[in-house]
């Protein structure tokens, strides 16, 4: 669980927030999403966990150019849905392989998680082929940031 281990994910759709600047914003972006979801009748996927989707590397990047999206996985595969005005659709996310690794504490402290993610690709000779994502399975406002949960999952394919 908390060392790397090479994952398949099925294929989902999700609903999705494209979002600029610092990442302060996910939890009122978060709640906007949600409040899409729930306002046109969208169900969320009860055994899947909201994913953050990084398309700029933060080490890379200065937080205010950062690109980013946010994902709340859907129940029952409603169609695509192109973004609308308030900056939120649908879209199908094909299956994938992933290496995965789960991390135990705050946000801020999952520098060598990805670290030890990044050393176990290179390790087993294989290559990144898309961003990283983190999906969360702690409600902030019900547990204390040493025991947050969040699973790390870079896409592969061999190098």
């Amino acid at each position: 669980m908390f060392e790397p281990e090479i994952k398949h994910i099925e294929a989902e759709n999700v609903a999705f927030i494209e979002m600029r600047g610092p990442y302060s914003q996910i939890p009122e972006s978060y709640g906007r999403l949600y409040g899409w979801v729930e306002a046109r009748g969208f169900k969320p996927a009860p055994d899947k966990m909201p994913a953050a989707v990084y398309l700029t590397m933060p080490e890379e990047t200065s937080e205010e150019n950062a690109l980013w999206e946010l994902w709340a996985p859907l129940h029952g595969g409603p169609p695509d849905l192109p973004v609308d005005e308030v900056g939120i659709g649908i879209k199908r996310v094909e299956a994938t392989r992933v290496v995965s690794l789960m991390h135990k504490g705050p946000y801020d402290t999952v520098g060598p998680s990805y670290e030890k993610v990044v050393a176990f690709i290179a390790n087993e000779g294989l290559a990144v082929s898309g961003p990283p994502m983190e999906l969360y399975y702690s409600d902030p406002n019900n547990t204390a940031p040493e025991d947050y949960l969040t699973e790390i999952r870079f896409p592969i394919g061999d190098a």
